[in-house]
């Protein structure tokens, strides 16, 4: 048996093992970890391994290789500073495996309040568990999503993408996956860089960063730390043709009047003249398009040997994010339409308008106002400011025993300010508008009521986290061993305490403001007591057929104080039939505890105006939430309609007199999960330099957390399954005196089924260009195929195959729209001795609209080329195009909810950038 080497310095032992990742990690491939290289340099490399221990994402145990039972597929330094990444957004959106999340379209709807999430799979946010360096990041919202805008791209060594479940490795949340950010907390030296991205029109992205790292301590320690600062800029929709097609339109600023004891009426337009009918604006086009943001970051990441068997270290991270952008009250302009009193006396009322109206004997007529306020288009200003702190021990206890214990705090703040916005109501609950109605003249267009608005507070929100660690790991070596090698354990115990405290601005806690939204108080929190094990058994080792063959077990006991949560096992297999062939294998269970957003957020409510495209308060992001009622537009079955007492085909519907109302559930249960994976890596030695990893997995979810959306609820209940006691019907509420819709109920419930299968599938193959050329190609495939997606929205109706479909219908409120059933990015390198030339290409595959089969969007291509030059030895330069053929993103002719188009496709068009980067020689 070979015995692990053990260093006198334990501190320099850890930091080795991560040089021996990092090293290993880009001996493989710049996208895939978990291929094997045949050449001598590679096989240096797993001679490395094979004596020194590494640890991995997925697994607690530290091993001599980085191949584990589940799926792991990485995108390397290399690549994420070609890509030339200035948020982590940047990465994510190129990577098959995720889709949109909350990002810079800002069209996401629930608190995402100008985030930037990773939405694994498609299966929602929520269901993706964020790590850095294996530990938990800090979350932002009550949903449990994590900004990742908090993570500085420039420090990234490399991103690892764990498919399925790893509640029993992890802990709860981590049902689709996990991405797993591991920092280069080993840096030496200073790196100052800069970026500079731009698009035609507006959006351009700058990014300067400094990075600086070396011993202390007199060498028995090491110190890594950065600072840097990014900046977006707005880029708005008239800026792009396709996003202001089919834009509506609102009363103007001249605004329309009617006299309410005659009911005559007339309008006033831009130039001040009267009219006989309304004047409209259109004011799409200056809404945002993408989000601006700039951010400030900064951190620390240390260690330091305080003994020969005990290591100090630990990481402070910071990160200040202001977003703008539309919100929950959306962006469309404040306007009244209200009546009030006009004065006799009143200065400002021409001949001609005065002719219009009727005084009564006291001089008052009262006048029906309906009126653009002038002040432009609303935004939401959100300041976001994140820190995390680290501190934990670590060491050998032994030559075969080591511990790690940790602690760690996170807490989120965050302001969200909308600005454009007004007071509708004075102290006294008298409407502000009727009471300016005598001082200031309502019927001139260029009418100046900028004193009139005053930026309104939308919430404070805190969210807090704290862990605490300890973890035992080794192996048997000392009391016994297998035939094939020592029984490798990881044993630990973990408490974590959230909280999460709310208060709303009191314009929409009473209802006081233009914006017909409003915001809960909250104050609610839990906490988790859970004990883990983890073993690895050696089972075979370089015998016929079975060059290594280990098997995983992992078993997690969780106690939580606001739901009854289940314990988690894995299983897995690894099995190296021999250095070319390698299966792997595993099966797992997970759950995802309710969040607080889930258990605790009371019930909200806005107008369902906000939702219906008929109606000039309709907010564009909230597209497909609800089309109308089936019963009065005739598409409804009639004896669904009478049976539930809808108003009859054609009654008028003011959707203002409706409410759509969402929020928490005390009685949430935790979602099931069940994952399966099984896998096979081939690096066959007939083709050197050629490698190629197969996964497939599965997923699948019980107990998910849904909302039905009112578009749905009422397909359902009156096309699609016109039955008596369908209980979508009760999803929306009629008055029973009109037959009209009341309410729309969009609560979490424990409703829905999810069933996700699929593919994954990557190959490289580096050769020799020809000599004419010189230097070497590398191509590269990273593809995902969705073989099954379903969703059963309850028990009572069938399940919707959500297989290459976009749209509300499968996504939930917190998962992308986007369902395809086929991404890949294929990178072909060529590589000199200073000079680096990448061309790629990004595929999305053709969709239909989950609730319209006939409506479809074809697949969309995305060509990117790339260029790295070392100038000097200090200096290299990047320069890129992305989407060189500046494709614009689809236009369906349904389903879309974000100008014209689908949010998770990007809406930039072409963008060139440069990037620069020193790193002075010592």
């Amino acid at each position: 048996m070979q015995s692990l080497p053990v260093s006198s310095n334990p501190r320099s032992q850890w930091r080795r093992l991560s040089l021996v990742t990092a090293a290993v990690q880009l001996a493989l491939c710049s996208h895939i970890a978990l291929a094997q290289q045949t050449d001598d340099t590679t096989a240096s490399s797993e001679q490395a391994a094979k004596t020194e221990v590494i640890t991995i994402t997925g697994s607690r145990i530290a091993r001599t290789e980085l191949v584990s039972s589940s799926p792991v597929t990485s995108v390397d330094e290399v690549q994420i500073q070609l890509d030339r990444a200035v948020n982590v957004e940047d990465i994510s959106a190129k990577l098959p495996q995720a889709a949109a999340g909350a990002n810079a379209t800002g069209a996401t709807v629930g608190d995402s309040l100008g985030s930037s999430t990773i939405d694994l799979r498609g299966l929602g946010q929520n269901r993706t568990l964020v790590l850095i360096n294996g530990t938990r990041a800090v979350p932002f919202s009550f949903r449990n999503a994590v900004d990742v805008n908090i993570i500085p791209a420039g420090l990234i060594k490399r991103v690892d993408v764990l498919t399925g479940g790893a509640a029993a490795v992890y802990g709860a949340d981590a049902v689709a996956g996990v991405v797993n950010f591991i920092m280069n907390d080993t840096f030496d030296g200073v790196e100052l860089s800069s970026s500079y991205e731009v698009a035609d029109g507006g959006g351009e992205k700058l990014n300067t960063e400094a990075i600086f790292g070396g011993d202390i301590a007199g060498g028995r320690g090491h110190l890594t730390g950065y600072i840097g600062y990014s900046e977006r800029k707005p880029l708005l929709a008239k800026e792009r043709s396709w996003a202001i097609q089919n834009s509506g339109s609102m009363i103007n600023t001249g605004g329309f009047y009617t006299d309410v004891a005659t009911g005559n009426s007339f309008g006033i337009n831009d130039s001040g003249a009267i009219t006989s009918g309304r004047n409209t604006v259109n004011v799409t086009g200056d809404r945002y398009l993408t989000q601006p943001m700039d951010r400030l970051s900064a951190g620390l990441f240390f260690g330091v040997d305080l003994s020969e068997h005990v290591e100090l270290y630990g990481r402070g991270m910071y990160a200040k994010v202001k977003v703008t952008g539309a919100g929950a009250s959306g962006q469309t302009p404040i306007s009244v339409n209200e009546t009030v009193t006009l004065n006799s006396s009143n200065p400002f009322l021409s001949p001609a308008i005065r002719d219009r109206l009727t005084f009564d004997a006291a001089g008052n007529a009262r006048v029906n106002v309906e009126r653009n306020l002038g002040l432009g288009v609303q935004n939401t200003k959100a300041v976001r400011e994140a820190s995390q702190f680290q501190l934990g021990l670590r060491g050998f206890i032994t030559d075969t025993l080591r511990y790690d214990a940790y602690a760690q705090y996170g807490r989120t703040d965050e302001t969200s300010t909308i600005y454009n916005n007004a007071y509708r109501l004075n102290n006294s609950g008298g409407s502000r508008f009727a009471a300016l109605a005598n001082s200031v003249d309502l019927f001139n267009p260029n009418l100046d009521l900028t004193d009139f608005s005053v930026p309104l507070l939308y919430s404070n929100r805190e969210r807090t986290q704290s862990v605490t660690a300890v973890t035992l790991s080794g192996d048997s070596s000392p009391l016994f061993e297998l035939p094939a090698g020592p029984v490798n354990f990881a044993l630990g115990y973990e408490y974590r305490k959230e909280t999460g405290l709310q208060t709303p601005g009191d314009a929409f806690r009473n209802g006081t403001s233009f914006a017909a939204v409003s915001v809960f108080d909250m104050n609610a929190g839990f906490d988790s007591k859970e004990t883990y094990a983890e073993i690895l058994v050696p089972l075979l080792l370089d015998k016929p057929f079975a060059d290594q063959l280990d098997f995983e077990a992992a078993y997690r006991i969780s106690e939580y104080s606001n739901t009854d949560a289940e314990n988690t096992y894995k299983l897995g297999l690894n099995w190296a039939i021999n250095r070319q062939v390698r299966v792997r294998g595993s099966y797992q269970t997970a759950f995802r505890a309710p969040n607080l957003g889930e258990f605790a957020s009371p019930i909200t409510g806005l107008s369902l105006a906000l939702f219906d495209q008929t109606s000039e308060q309709f907010v564009p992001r909230f597209a497909g939430r609800y089309d109308g009622d089936p019963c009065l537009l005739g598409t409804g079955n009639a004896e669904q309609c009478a049976r539930y007492g809808a108003a009859p085909v054609g009654t008028p519907f003011d959707a203002s007199t409706a409410a759509y109302t969402f929020g928490g559930n005390p009685n949430i249960k935790p979602e099931q999960a069940k994952s399966t994976t099984l896998g096979l890596v081939l690096t066959p030695s007939f083709l050197s330099g050629f490698d190629t990893t197969i996964d497939y997995y599965n997923i699948e979810i019980t107990d998910a957390v849904s909302q039905i959306q009112p578009a749905a609820a009422l397909k359902n209940c009156y096309i699609d399954n016109p039955v008596a006691g369908n209980p979508l019907c009760d999803a929306v509420l009629r008055n029973p005196t009109t037959g009209l819709i009341s309410t729309a109920i969009v609560n979490d419930f424990n409703l829905a089924a999810i069933e996700q299968a699929g593919v994954d599938l990557a190959i490289n193959y580096r050769f020799a260009a020809p000599k004419a050329m010189g230097g070497s190609f590398k191509a590269s495939f990273q593809g995902t195929f969705i073989t099954k997606q379903s969703r059963q929205n309850n028990a009572t109706v069938a399940a919707i195959d959500c297989k290459g479909t976009y749209g509300g219908a499968c996504s939930g409120d917190f998962a992308s729209l986007l369902q395809s059933d086929y991404k890949h990015r294929v990178t072909l390198d060529w590589n000199l001795d200073t000079l680096g030339v990448q061309l790629g290409w990004r595929r999305i595959g053709a969709v239909e609209n989950a609730a319209n089969r006939n409506v479809g969007i074809g697949a969309q291509n995305y060509l990117d080329l790339a260029a790295s030059w070392r100038v000097t030895d200090d200096v290299t330069l990047n320069a890129g195009i992305d989407n060189l053929t500046d494709k614009a993103p689809p236009l369906p002719l349904s389903g879309a909810n974000h100008f014209n188009t689908v949010s998770d496709y990007p809406v930039q068009g072409r963008t060139f950038g440069i990037a620069i980067r020193y790193q002075p020689g010592f």
